[in-house]
């Protein structure tokens, strides 16, 4: 993913967890050599740095890829930043987003009953604490004859990357005019970007203290010269 200096997030803890709460990714492999892409709830392990899900058996994408180094995308919160809501209008709009690629190797599972604990994995990740849901003896059975129908696999983790786009290229009171507009939007999406520019921008002001900021510094983060947007 091409990502802009400005808007690289490196912290492992953040985008861990940034998985997990945003864990519906699209896996993309080759079949054949042809790109392809499935939508798939999935599970982190943070011990074992891997991701476990479950192809249905019918989905050719698991057939060819064992092995290989899969990308696997999350996306977060995003929204349109119009340039109306800036201080000039030597400007144009741009849209602000947070997402995170997984790569990593491929493992298809070959046991019932590791792919049964994983299924048990999803189900504690994925009911809330009202519903009741479970595998147990109850229904035991009827899951392992669904079981015929998967194809298990885990991802072993090989390199993560953050995009943070949240208007870091622009000056301190520009992104507090963009908040504002963003706040006054009745939208998930847009009340979430405002507060993870918010955060960034009170983060940014404690570590302003903390350090002298160098001219050249300065000037891009005035001018937006680091990166587009």
């Amino acid at each position: 993913m091409h990502i802009p200096k400005p808007f690289e997030m490196r912290d492992k803890e953040t985008l861990l967890d940034f998985i997990e709460r945003y864990s519906f990714g699209i896996l993309v492999s080759h079949v054949q050599n042809v790109p392809v892409a499935t939508h798939l709830p999935l599970v982190l392990d943070r011990d074992r740095e891997c991701l476990t899900g479950h192809f249905a058996k019918a989905n050719d994408q698991w057939r060819e890829i064992e092995g290989q180094e899969a990308l696997v995308v999350f996306q977060g919160p995003h929204h349109y930043i119009s340039s109306s809501w800036y201080e000039t209008r030597q400007s144009v709009p741009t849209w602000n987003y947070v997402a995170v690629h997984v790569y990593g190797t491929v493992e298809l599972m070959t046991e019932p009953e590791e792919i049964l604990a994983s299924l048990h994995e999803m189900v504690r990740k994925y009911e809330s604490p009202e519903h009741r849901f479970s595998i147990d003896e109850t229904n035991i059975e009827y899951v392992r004859g669904l079981m015929s129908g998967l194809v298990g696999f885990r991802l072993r983790m090989n390199r993560i990357e953050g995009m943070w786009k949240l208007s870091q290229n622009h000056s301190p009171e520009r992104q507090k005019r963009v908040v504002e507009a963003l706040e006054r939007i009745p939208s998930e999406d847009a009340a979430e970007i405002a507060r993870l520019m918010r955060n960034n921008l009170e983060r940014s002001t404690v570590e302003g203290h903390r350090r002298p900021v160098k001219a050249e510094e300065a000037v891009r983060t005035a001018t937006g010269e680091d990166a587009g947007g």
